[in-house]
């Protein structure tokens, strides 16, 4: 005998050998062992998990001699003819290729006839592929079908079927394999079929199939054939390393070795998004990972490191590559292209690349808090992730008053998180500032964020105090620090202080009209007790001071002391606070009661005009 496929070798016979769907077997042996049968089921779920096996063996049932407890005995001549597909009792018709509506009434003539068994059973394969005028010839019969007849629909794409036949039939839900079920069942047909198959290759088999137990039988069928090695893999996981150490080199050389080795970019593609799902999964929803033990150990500790932002973004930007492929001359330029705007958040300045970086810092904050921030940080300068020895060996002392701990880390959060929102609305044309400020030049452009400050030895450390989140209230919101108040004409804030609170502890703490008028400024050098904050014009000055109370007691609330604002127009550099700024020409403010109606009383007539164009010339009336 020719060589059978294990899947076709090892169909479930009994309702007791279907893997994985407990709650179908249940549900068929009751109601066989109950003589409750319906006359019509509908059967769905994905491909490969026991719906036409599960139709057969129901078949079995129905007509068999000598059945036990629900279960077909297997030995009976009704069993053996069901099985080698000669019976008489059991018609199959594939509804992808008989879906017009003469090949339904074919079928519906023969209802009518009686057969050798008990029961006829008809078993409509993919049914959601029949023909509307098809579907309208097969409602009345299945909706009152002689009582010998039973109908089993079975489709992989139940939203297709339509109300109608839905109406009339018990709908069976057919599920994925779980991932422990469907090893055991694998490690028992190759222990059965005397396979040998090491580890790896089981764990390959076990990813191929995804959950199908004939794809599974399948590639385990093609890694006997091979030898019983496991087949090479795509480097999925060494893409996956790449994207979380954000190694743009790595990458494109997984990605040349895979399309080297003739995988094609697309399947590729396919395959990265289907782990990284699984990422999203273990992250989100653990108990929904359907793989081995040790392989959802090794996702779950890839997600950890990955992170939620860094997952979805990948997830995206994959999907849509795989859309554009359909047209792209050199679909692995694509793929190339994806993989430095994933490794590289600089390359890539659209709104979910932001978020990812806010992301990151936010998961740097809370390993700063729990005592573990890494000594270096992702994309900082060389010289603040490498302190020079002189500074290693003598730290610069902290200034009193300076934030420190998780409220430092926690202010440069927050001046990310609004440099971040800047980007995106500038990237998205909504920002107001194209109303009211000036074009940007290299004269008003914002300075550059200085570099970071190297880490402080463990020995000069200044302990941190936990930082509660900013209440509601001005007067409830902790303070950075707690010194004893100062008078009136002490030293202001330096700049750095009064801009890492400015958009993360100031800011929501204004009223939204007070809000929306200082968010367009910033702060410049403090000088002579004041802290001097630059807006774009003379107008918008105007305009703000009416409110600078407001934010000088926010801004005292929290440094713990009297904090006073000079408002100034930004000209780019540091202005002096001596010299009154210019008003800008483009926003002059124009006074409405000085405007004077300058039209003349009375405006001449035709010959009037003429006359003076013509200086000696005298206008004669016509007497007639």
């Amino acid at each position: 005998m020719a060589h059978q496929a294990l899947y076709r070798r090892y169909r479930p016979r009994r309702f007791g050998e279907i893997v994985g769907q407990e709650h179908v077997v249940k549900a068929l042996r009751n109601a066989v062992r109950d003589n409750r049968v319906g006359h019509a089921y509908l059967f769905s779920g994905p491909r490969g998990t026991g719906k036409t096996s599960s139709a057969r063996i129901l078949a079995k049932a129905l007509n068999c001699l000598n059945p036990l407890d629900g279960e077909p005995c297997c030995e009976c001549t009704s069993c053996v003819a069901v099985e080698a597909g000669i019976s008489f009792d059991v018609h199959e018709m594939d509804a992808a290729s008989n879906r017009r509506i003469d090949d339904m009434r074919e079928l519906l003539g023969t209802v009518a006839l009686a057969s050798p068994g008990r029961t006829k059973v008809y078993i409509l394969d993919e049914v959601h592929q029949l023909t509307t005028d098809a579907v309208s010839a097969l409602l009345k019969t299945l909706e009152e079908p002689p009582d010998h007849v039973v109908f089993v629909l079975a489709t992989t794409d139940p939203q297709k079927v339509p109300a109608t036949i839905r109406s009339r039939t018990q709908h069976l839900e057919f599920h994925l394999l779980p991932s422990d079920a469907l090893e055991q069942h694998v490690r028992w047909v190759v222990a059965d079929a005397g396979l040998i198959v090491d580890e790896a290759a089981i764990e390959a088999v076990m990813r191929q199939g995804g959950g199908s137990a004939r794809d599974t039988l399948s590639a385990l069928d093609q890694v006997a054939a091979a030898g019983g090695a496991a087949p090479e893999a795509l480097p999925i996981d060494e893409l996956i390393e790449s994207l979380i150490e954000r190694d743009t080199g790595r990458a494109l050389a997984a990605v040349a070795a895979a399309t080297q080795a003739g995988r094609d970019a697309r399947a590729l593609s396919e395959e990265l998004v289907a782990q990284l799902r699984e990422v999203f999964l273990s992250l989100m929803a653990p108990e929904l990972v359907r793989l081995p033990d040790r392989v959802a150990a090794r996702i779950a500790e890839q997600a950890h490191r990955l992170g939620p932002a860094a997952t979805v973004r990948a997830m995206e930007v994959l999907g849509d590559i795989l859309v554009e492929m359909r047209h792209a001359p050199d679909p692995r330029l694509l793929v190339d292209v994806a993989m430095v705007r994933l490794t590289n958040t600089d390359a890539d300045h659209s709104t979910a690349a932001l978020l990812e970086r806010i992301e990151r810092l936010e998961r740097q904050l809370a390993a700063f808090t729990a005592g573990g921030l890494p000594a270096t940080t992702p994309h900082a300068p060389a010289a603040a992730q490498a302190p020079s020895t002189a500074t290693a060996t003598a730290p610069a002392p902290v200034a009193e008053g300076e934030p420190t701990g998780p409220a430092a880390a926690r202010a440069v959060l927050g001046a990310a998180r609004q440099r971040a929102t800047n980007e995106a609305v500038r990237a998205s044309g909504t920002a107001q500032a194209a109303h009211t400020a000036p074009p940007p030049s290299p004269r008003n452009a914002e300075p550059p964020d200085p570099a970071p400050a190297p880490p402080a030895s463990p020995k000069q450390a200044i302990p941190a105090e936990p930082v509660a989140a900013a209440p509601a209230s001005a007067d409830d919101a902790p303070r950075l620090a707690s010194p004893p108040a100062a008078e009136a004409g002490a030293d202001a804030p330096d700049r750095d202080q009064l801009t890492l609170l400015w958009a993360d502890r100031v800011l929501p703490q204004l009223k939204p009209m007070v809000k929306a008028r200082y968010a367009m400024g910033r702060f410049l050098p403090s000088q002579a007790g004041f802290a001097v904050f630059a807006l774009p014009n003379a107008a918008h000055r105007d305009k703000c001071d009416s409110n600078r109370a407001d934010v000088e007691q926010v801004l005292s609330t929290q440094f713990g002391r009297p904090v006073r604002l000079k408002l100034v127009v930004d000209k780019g550099e540091a202005a002096t606070l001596d010299s009154a700024p210019p008003a800008a020409p483009d926003d002059e403010v124009v006074d409405l009661s000085e405007l004077v109606d300058a039209a003349p009383d009375s405006i001449p007539d035709g010959l009037q005009r003429l006359a003076k164009a013509f200086p000696g010339a005298e206008v004669i009336e016509d007497a007639r």
